[in-house]
């Protein structure tokens, strides 16, 4: 079958899921412009930042793609093309973009609360705290994974290393001169885009060649770095100049697959058991943030609702970014699927990253770039969007963690400085990193869907309690917990088996804490309809 028609295919169900789910969505849920957001009502200058479209645009998108949707679905090809692009499609539009939409809009609703905060607010506090324990093990999970697959990377592309430590710099930079007022977003955009092509140059010209251990302790400083300076300083303007090169990547490889038109190789379907794994449940945890992702839902919740300006963004912000990464998630995969034989298995003992590197390079070549310098490029992009999910999910793991312990009257607790908090997940996460990214995946995966599950069942709870439509909720949140429920019980026990002791008490916590949490949470959905005097909270 020919990669055009399915990338056509692809991008026209998003933009018509967009204009018409996203905007009936939107109805049902009553977006309201002319409500202030937390914002602009509780701003700090340190979290709570108004941010105008484009930027937080950038900031989301760049935080909740990553190496994400390119690692999963290239894992998740062994099943062949057709399970992994059918769900690409149908999850996004109608699991993970009303996943982020709806996550979003509840933590506005909630002062821009974190997801644990609506379930207190929702459920209840002993709801509360199983959610917070259970995201905070999470994203332990996803800061192991992504510190080991950035390490590895930079040390494969060493350009990589040198310019996205540029790149830390250049942030500084860009968020001091726009806060400040030194220059407007649009200028500073242009000088920005240029400055961040100067460090790809020089990443190019001297590239830093460190071994996996050294960059590992680098990336551990700059995450707790990036964890407890103001939003404002490091992290919202690093995601919005990293989205230029997502977008460039994305761009290209599209364009160069309309020119080049290659064919997809890979079998359409392969069976329902290949490698020791089932199709179901293992495919809809594998391919994880391809189609949907909890970690989303904490993105959302944890710094996109602090930054919202206006509740008429939400939709472009939520919904939007979720169907920009579906298209990136059906790149990846035909990067693997046109793609079979011996080179394939060359390229993927580098990493998945390498093989959308490689097919990167190869589309460029339809825009006269050399398949070399294709290559490099796209292994630079890809590299500073898992830093920037590492940072991300290392300064949520320290919002969740400080929440977990926070009491009224004991604000000030060393649980709930930042610095404690940030000392302790990013500890945690940095042990596990060592345990290498294919081991740390599936059990990643598998926690980050029924983070999500979790994320649509509180949703839908609040939506009931404010007198709104959640049936569009209801099948998705079926599918979820049956899926990663299912998957957590086989990781369970092939860790055990292979000796991972770690991430079997990890999954059998989270396990615990999943039943539970899914116990209250439906206690609540099943209470009586709200009175008239709650309704449209």
């Amino acid at each position: 079958m020919s990669a055009l028609v399915l990338i056509f295919i692809g991008i026209i169900c998003f933009l018509i899921a967009y204009i018409a789910y996203g905007a009936w969505l939107a109805k049902q849920w009553g977006i309201d412009p002319t409500k202030e957001t937390p914002a602009c009502s509780k701003y700090d200058g340190v979290d709570y930042c108004p941010a105008k479209a484009p930027v937080l645009l950038g900031h989301h998108f760049s935080s909740i793609a990553g190496a994400g949707p390119i690692v999963g679905p290239i894992t998740a090809s062994i099943f062949g093309w057709v399970p992994v692009a059918l769900w690409i499609i149908i999850g996004s539009i109608f699991v993970g973009g009303v996943h982020d939409f709806g996550s979003l809009l509840a933590s506005v609703r909630h002062g821009g609360k974190s997801i644990g905060e609506v379930i207190e607010a929702n459920i209840g506090k002993f709801g509360k705290k199983l959610f917070a324990l259970f995201a905070w093990l999470t994203l332990i999970l996803v800061v192991a994974a992504f510190l080991n697959i950035t390490a590895n990377t930079f040390v494969s592309v060493p350009s990589a290393g040198t310019a996205s430590l540029l790149f830390i710099f250049l942030a500084i930079l860009f968020g001091f001169g726009l806060n400040t007022k030194k220059f407007g977003l649009g200028l500073g955009s242009v000088i920005g885009i240029a400055l961040l092509l100067l460090c790809i140059y020089i990443g190019q010209m001297y590239p830093l060649s460190l071994p996996f251990t050294t960059w590992a302790y680098i990336l551990i400083f700059y995450i707790f770095a990036a964890s407890v300076l103001p939003v404002w300083l490091l992290l919202q303007p690093r995601d919005y100049l990293n989205s230029f090169l997502l977008y460039a990547i994305l761009a290209g490889a599209v364009i160069g697959i309309f020119i080049l038109n290659p064919t997809l190789e890979l079998a359409p379907y392969k069976g329902f058991y290949v490698n020791n794994m089932y199709l179901f449940p293992m495919l809809f945890v594998i391919v994880a943030c391809g189609a949907v992702s909890g970690f989303h839902s904490l993105v959302a919740s944890g710094t996109t609702s602090k930054q919202l300006e206006n509740e008429k963004d939400a939709r472009i912000i939520g919904y939007g970014s979720m169907m920009i990464e579906g298209i990136l998630a059906l790149v990846a995969l035909i990067t693997a699927a046109y793609i079979i034989g011996p080179k394939l298995t060359e390229l993927l003992k580098g990493g998945p990253i390498n093989v959308f590197a490689d097919g990167v390079g190869y589309f460029l070549t339809s825009l006269g770039i050399s398949h070399a310098v294709g290559k490099q490029f796209g292994a630079l992009a890809l590299s500073a969007f898992a830093l920037t999910t590492l940072d991300t999910a290392t300064r949520l793991g320290r919002f969740i963690f400080q929440e977990f312990f926070m009491e009224a009257g004991k604000e000030d607790s060393v649980m709930t400085n930042r610095f404690v908090a940030t000392t302790i997940t990013v500890a945690l996460g940095g042990i596990l990193a060592f345990y290498g990214w294919k081991i740390i995946w599936p059990m990643f995966g598998s926690a980050n869907q029924l983070l999500a599950a979790l994320a649509l069942i509180t949703v839908a709870v609040w939506l009931k309690k404010s007198g709104r439509n959640y049936i569009m909720l209801v099948v998705p949140i079926i599918f979820m917990f049956t899926a990663t429920l299912t998957a957590i019980f086989f990781l369970v026990r092939n860790n055990f088996a292979a000796g991972n002791y770690i991430l079997v008490v990890i999954g059998i916590a989270l396990f615990i804490l999943a039943i539970v949490l899914i116990k209250h949470a439906v206690t609540s959905l099943s209470a009586k309809p709200p009175t008239d005097a709650n309704l449209k909270a």
